[in-house]
């Protein structure tokens, strides 16, 4: 094969300065791949004689990731060093498979899961939902990361159907609860961070070191039964109503490809203890705006720049009890909320709990998720040199349930 393929112009959002990781179906194997353009560059064989070779021959990137920043780095600079001439592009033409008829899969093997609750937007509009006569935001919500520990075996690939989750529910008004289907199906429009480097029980991450095991960042959608949720969260919390499923993107962007998306948190006002502090550089947002589409029709533009607790923050506090990381740990951002009504991140917030109903483009109406509706979140961020990236979909479509 020419170098053709890799010839991109240097705004292509899947371009050199990019190069999100996936997995791909070979035959019957399932081999690791860096999306460039249209096409995904197989890493096992591509890669067959670097220093990562045996790393990247597995079928999931934990292997990978376990290694740590350097690597991390050092294959990068070796991909965008053949890519960068013609030489090397026509090595590497030679491992390119298209993308139109592969097979996505799971990129890496979920070790442990975690959903944080890091938008002040978000918390405030359900707490307007749920406590109308109360303080939109708990008492702690300003002093750490509010999360709850998820169930990994249910995170799966964009594309994946969504079966509908049967549980116990209960409003105010019911005698006594009932078991059935969701009838209040949700999207959360989240990000994921995929973690690397694997750290003992009983020591912690600072939020300084927190960056060396921040491998990437991937769409996420944390589907959630609301009224499941309702009813069981008290005392302890999200469960059920969270855990049928969770949706990730194909396609994970590496925190190196995001370096111009940088940008600073909002002012955090009571000041965090000091372990949720860091030194300059350390705490930041993202300048991503996702796009929500509900069949098709564009529903929300939740911009993740609002985010009010950084990423490192988060993983500083995830391991603060002295809780293990494992390589292809995965925590997630929480619901992403702007201030405008266009940009709230769930059917929650934008039909205010199903009291204003969404108008589609084909006329109808929606308060929470029918069967056989298909969601989709894509996102943008800027590149360097006023480049743009485009980071993969998350895409589901509800089934009915079983």
């Amino acid at each position: 094969m020419t170098d053709a393929p890799l010839a991109l112009p240097a705004d292509h959002p899947y371009g050199p300065h990019h190069l999100p990781y996936g997995a791909i179906g070979v035959g019957d194997e399932v081999h690791l791949a860096v999306r460039i353009g249209d096409h995904a560059l197989d890493l096992a064989t591509a890669a067959a004689r670097t220093p990562w070779a045996a790393e990247l021959a597995e079928p999931t990137l934990n292997a990978f990731l376990e290694l740590g920043p350097r690597a991390w780095a050092g294959l990068r600079s070796w991909l965008q060093e053949r890519l960068g001439d013609e030489a090397g592009r026509a090595e590497l033409g030679q491992h390119l498979h298209a993308l139109d008829g592969l097979t996505l899969h799971l990129p890496f093997r979920v070790a442990d899961y975690v959903d944080f609750y890091a938008s002040e937007q978000h918390a405030s509009n359900v707490g307007s939902i749920f406590r109308p006569d109360g303080d939109a935001l708990t008492p702690n919500w300003k002093h750490l990361p509010i999360g709850y520990h998820g169930r990994s075996s249910t995170v799966v690939v964009s594309g994946t159907d969504i079966v509908r989750p049967t549980g116990q529910r209960k409003t105010p008004a019911d005698p006594a609860p009932v078991f059935g289907p969701s009838i209040k199906l949700d999207i959360e429009a989240e990000l994921g961070f995929v973690v690397g480097g694997s750290t003992p029980v009983g020591s912690r991450v600072s939020v300084d070191e927190a960056a060396d095991h921040l491998f990437g960042i991937a769409l996420f959608n944390d589907w959630s039964a609301r009224d499941i949720q309702a009813w069981e969260y008290v005392p302890l919390g999200p469960f059920l109503g969270k855990s049928f499923a969770s949706s990730i993107a194909a396609w994970i962007t590496p925190m190196a490809a995001l370096e111009s998306a940088r940008v600073d948190l909002p002012a955090q006002d009571p000041e965090p203890l000091p372990y949720l502090q860091g030194s300059d550089g350390s705490l930041f947002g993202l300048d991503l705006t996702m796009e929500v589409r509900l069949n098709g029709t564009v529903i929300s533009r939740p911009p993740y720049a609002t985010m009010y607790w950084s990423p490192t923050q988060m993983l500083a506090h995830m391991t603060v009890n002295g809780a293990a990381l494992t390589s292809g740990d995965l925590f997630a951002s929480g619901t992403t909320s702007g201030d405008d009504v266009a940009q709230r991140g769930s059917l929650l917030e934008l039909t205010w709990n199903g009291s204003e109903p969404l108008t589609l483009e084909d006329g109808s109406t929606r308060t929470f998720l029918e069967d056989g509706d298909t969601v989709t979140i894509t996102a943008t961020a800027p590149g360097p040199d006023g480049t743009t990236l485009a980071l993969g979909e998350v895409s589901g479509t509800i089934r009915p349930a079983g």
